[in-house]
């Protein structure tokens, strides 16, 4: 795994265009992990793998997702398009397109447009 700057991403993670780092520090993304297109990722964000157990792998990310500061998301589980995470927040659940999650557990909110005017460097 690649660390530099603070940052664990291995060069072989799939990431999407438009990747925006916001105060990049702290963000640990587990290899296996795929990001979507135009997400953002704030300190303190963490990808981590599940080894055993119905959520095993590494966590899969659609497409124009925001991710706050300390925002976990663990094992194999699918975020789709449109989806913020607040700052925080425990994901071990998948969570639809267009939703909001909140906390821990994730509480999730379907909201059209969930991250108008959050998502950087879109492309």
């Amino acid at each position: 795994m690649a660390c530099k700057y603070g940052l664990e991403i291995a060069p072989a993670t799939s990431i999407g265009e438009g990747l925006y780092l916001g105060h990049a520090f702290g963000i640990t993304v587990n290899p296996n992990a795929v990001i979507g297109r135009n997400c953002n990722m704030h300190k303190g964000v963490t990808f981590g793998r599940e080894n055993r157990g119905k959520r095993k792998g590494a966590p899969v990310l659609g497409d124009c997702v925001w991710l706050g500061v300390n925002s976990t998301i663990v094992g194999g589980v699918r975020l789709g398009n449109d989806v913020l995470v607040a700052p925080n927040t425990y994901v071990n659940c998948d969570v639809p397109s267009h939703s909001i999650v909140i906390g821990h557990p994730c509480k999730i909110i379907s909201r059209d447009g969930a991250t108008d005017e959050y998502i950087n460097n879109r492309v």
